[in-house]
């Protein structure tokens, strides 16, 4: 039936393409795209001041020229466009439909129009529903825009093509009993409805995932879960809809315990970047992959120790940018590929893997990098037998997602693609005509778990059973693991817990786990992620600690 439905959705694209394209070239169609959801779609918590902290999205507070914008947001007090507009930001904050845009364009000649209709605090079960809409009446509010702003275009002679839906939504939706349960199902009708409503059946559906990187997706995890299902069950059944993962998106620090609930400035930006991602692949453009190494720099039959780093989002890099490494001096250097180091990884939960091995280079999802790059610096510098680096990481993951027994939020998971990731690593390796040795696993204990208190309680816990079980299932028993801990939170909810004491314990007891306080890096303007300079320092932490066992 599957098959039917796919072969049925694309002959109408197709027919619909050929006939906007019968009279005027693809280039000369504008494509819209509607954006829609509650208070992340929206740009809640977010600055426009902030963008310019961010390199890779330096320039995204000015108006972009030759992108039409229309949007209403907000619940009592609505902002409107009032007819189309450029693309700029509104009220000073930020929303994904910035970056998103941009990107899009640089890929694209064709002209952009977008519109927006998003409210926080909005549920898909009553104020988005199509058939009983409630509360803010939300859907026919979005029919209303989208209608009228493409009857603009009609009237000006503009020729146009609604060309997909962002939907991010979903939070609000998990505080109601009969809400949560009926997600997918509520979701699957309103992807039905709209397409029938804008007399648009094969428009295309981008539905963003729930950020578990934030406080809800450690004290709410199983209503978060719950929401994914339901919209991943509807990516399953329907082709034209896709599940963009932004759990690994930055995420706003909040004070004084760090945690929040909305993406903020940097996780704005990088939630349209994924949007555009996915667009951009879906129409044959998709990233190009990187480039794996040319010749394998490692005589055949050498011993290659093999360095495997696993962790959160400093492990990842959230906030190390390659524009900012470019201005250091004495660090700059780091940017140009180690042709002798091959490198392998899976960032961001699966979000970015590597073809095959690489040389070793930045490689972030958003011209970020991790503590590898200074970490293999400092170890080329002390020379020794070849060595390889291995990176699994996922920013928007906690502990319990690193045990062997994992959650009741099975998709979330690490421990058997970790254990995968480390075994195919090796095989590699040794595939090339290599001994290998495994010279330890490089773990920063997770950021986010200091914060909240069952989990900073269960962190030590969590990490040593962690360890035990990767020893059995790696068939190493005297595999050395070197954990990398910063200053936890630093509030009263927490502070009951001497978890930094606690690691030590576990170290005392255990010769082949060496603890690492990375307690005082170059100073910080942000609590739980370290900047660029951060991870470089980081970086150097890990290696001189790997030395200091030789």
């Amino acid at each position: 039936m599957l098959g039917t439905m796919r072969a049925h959705l694309l002959a109408t694209i197709l027919l619909s393409l050929a006939s906007i394209a019968h009279s005027y070239g693809d280039d000369e169609v504008t494509r819209v795209f509607v954006f829609a959801g509650q208070s992340n779609m929206v740009g809640s918590d977010s600055r426009v001041s902030d963008i310019e902290r961010f390199p890779p999205f330096s320039g995204l507070g000015s108006p972009q020229e030759g992108v039409r914008f229309s949007y209403v947001l907000g619940r009592e007090n609505k902002t409107r466009s009032n007819g189309w507009t450029i693309l700029q930001p509104v009220n000073g904050i930020v929303g994904p439909e910035l970056s998103f845009a941009r990107e899009v364009r640089r890929h694209v000649d064709a002209p952009l129009a977008i519109i927006k209709c998003a409210a926080g605090g909005t549920h898909l079960g009553g104020d988005w529903n199509p058939v009983e809409p409630i509360g803010f009446k939300m859907y026919p509010l979005l029919l209303e825009q989208v209608r009228g702003a493409l009857a603009e275009l009609e009237q000006e002679g503009i020729p146009y093509r609604l060309e997909g839906f962002v939907w991010h939504q979903g939070e609000n939706d998990m505080f109601e009993a009969s809400y949560m349960p009926a997600y997918g199902q509520n979701l699957a009708g309103f992807v039905s409805a709209v397409r029938r409503d804008l007399e648009a059946p094969a428009l295309r559906f981008y539905v963003g995932e729930l950020c578990t990187k934030t406080i809800w997706g450690m004290d709410l995890r199983p209503r978060m879960y719950a929401i994914r299902n339901g919209q991943t069950a509807v990516a399953s059944a329907d082709p034209l809809v896709d599940y963009i993962p932004t759990s690994h998106v930055g995420v706003e620090i909040g004070r004084p315990v760090g945690l929040h609930y909305h993406y903020g400035t940097l996780g704005q930006l990088e939630h349209g970047a994924n949007y555009a991602e996915a667009y951009l692949r879906n129409i044959g453009l998709g990233p190009e992959p990187s480039p794996g190494l040319e010749t394998w720099p490692h005589g055949d039959g050498e011993t290659v120790r093999l360095f495997v780093l696993a962790g959160h989002r400093n492990m990842e890099g959230e906030r190390a940018f390659i524009q900012e490494l470019e201005a250091m001096p004495d660090d700059s250097g780091l940017l140009e590929p180690f042709q002798n180091i091959p490198y392998r990884y899976e960032v961001g939960g699966g979000f970015r893997i590597s073809n095959g091995w690489e040389a070793l280079a930045p490689r972030g999802p958003y011209d970020t990098f991790g503590p590898e790059l200074s970490m293999a610096a400092e170890l080329n510098k002390e020379g020794g037998s070849p060595m390889a680096i291995a990176k699994f990481t996922h920013s928007g993951s906690q502990i319990i997602d690193w045990t062997p027994d994992g959650s009741e939020a099975e998709a979330r998971n690490l421990y058997p693609s970790f254990i995968r990731f480390v075994k195919e690593s090796v095989e590699a390796l040794e595939s090339t005509g290599n001994e290998v040795e495994l010279a330890g696993i490089f773990y920063h204990l997770g950021e986010n778990d200091m914060s909240f208190h069952p989990y900073r309680r269960d962190a030590s816990r969590r990490l040593s059973e962690i360890i035990e079980q990767s020893r059995k299932d790696l068939g190493q028993p005297e595999l050395s693991w070197f954990v990398s801990q910063q200053a936890p939170t630093d509030h009263e909810s927490v502070n009951g817990i001497d978890v930094v004491e606690e690691v030590a314990e576990l170290a005392a007891a255990d010769p082949r786990l060496h603890h690492i306080l990375a307690l005082d890096p170059p100073p910080q303007d942000r609590a739980i992620v370290l900047d660029t300079a951060g991870i470089l320092w980081l970086g150097r932490q890990m290696a001189g600690a790997y030395l200091a066992t030789r």
